[in-house]
């Protein structure tokens, strides 16, 4: 994904869709889909897709200063990657519908670029030129990567760049406040709107300094929360439960369980789409696998989540009944 053959290879696979209603599909093949499984159109992603088209107008005569760019921000598990991706691939697609495949060969329209631990500004310099495969040799000052990648991304008419795991940087450290100021050289040197994304990234060093009051002038920020359970006399988690239950591939499966299911589900997950997901997915493949074909409490029961569910559910003890015979 971090390379553009990988990532071209993403947005160019057809997303994973449910069967039509009686046809026939070896086990292999639904074990695969249910494991690939169909990608939930959240509020997150609508609303992340409505700025960037925004934000890409915006900016695409903007030449003087950096374009606005917009930050993904929430807890670990909350869909902030899958709705970066879900983006970048439909402006992929969106790129090459306006232009055509034969116009847009050798063009890479969205770069995605993930923030290496403890990153340097040479390191994270070279990831972005990992992407697009420009050559990079031990020698090479960070300059000049900067300049390669730079005058690389511009040739392939990259319109949108993704990067990933952005709370690793922290400016209050010298090779965080250096690769800070590599992305302000870049968001100015490269024609393209920049989009982050991270985990909680207002509570961490990102926005402080004079970096980050410069990062936070520019940057919106699109809150990628857990689903509440209920909001106003809406119930958004008991949505997504039912939107995911509509795309299993069970024979024997009982529509309306799984919603039926939603203040459990909500305690086990914590309202987080990424376990949400796991969940269900996982207790697919079980019902598949042993041959019941449905998926109920006990089925879910019997499934060990991320250790970041599993801290957060507690489930409640059953009260002891009471003993009411006399002697």
């Amino acid at each position: 994904m971090t390379t553009w053959d990988g990532f071209q290879a993403f947005a160019t696979t057809p997303a994973a869709a449910p069967p039509p209603p009686g046809t026939p599909h070896r086990l292999e093949e639904r074990l695969a889909y249910h494991s690939r499984f169909v990608t939930v159109r959240t509020p997150a992603i609508d609303a992340l897709a409505k700025n960037v088209r925004t934000l890409m107008i915006l900016g695409r005569h903007q030449a003087v200063t950096a374009r606005p760019s917009l930050i993904v921000t929430g807890p670990a598990g909350a869909g902030k990657t899958t709705a970066l991706l879900q983006v970048g691939r439909a402006c992929h697609l969106a790129h090459t519908r306006r232009h055509g495949p034969t116009a847009t060969a050798g063009q890479a329209p969205v770069a995605y670029v993930l923030v290496p631990p403890a990153a340097s500004a040479k390191t994270l310099a070279i990831e972005f030129a990992r992407y697009l495969g420009i050559p990079v040799t031990a020698g090479m000052s960070q300059a000049q990567i900067t300049g390669a990648v730079c005058h690389t991304y511009t040739a392939a008419r990259v319109q949108l760049v993704m990067i990933d795991e952005i709370h690793r940087l922290n400016p209050r450290t010298t090779t965080g406040a250096q690769s800070a100021d590599l992305i302000k050289d870049l968001t100015e040197r490269i024609g393209a709107t920049f989009v982050y994304a991270g985990i909680d990234v207002t509570t961490t060093p990102l926005f402080t300094g004079v970096r980050g009051a410069q990062l936070a002038g520019r940057a919106s920020l699109i809150d990628c929360a857990a689903f509440p359970s209920r909001l106003g006399d809406q119930e958004p988690f008991r949505d997504l439960i039912t939107a995911m239950e509509g795309a299993l591939d069970l024979r024997h499966h009982r529509p309306g369980t799984l919603p039926r299911l939603a203040p459990y589900l909500h305690e086990r997950t914590a309202g987080r789409i990424g376990s949400l997901a796991r969940l269900i997915r996982q207790a697919a493949i079980t019902a598949l696998l042993d041959g019941t074909e449905r998926i109920t409490k006990t089925t879910l029961d019997a499934i060990r989540l991320d250790h970041l569910a599993e801290q957060h559910y507690q489930p409640r003890a059953r009260p002891r009944s009471r003993n009411t015979s006399t002697p």
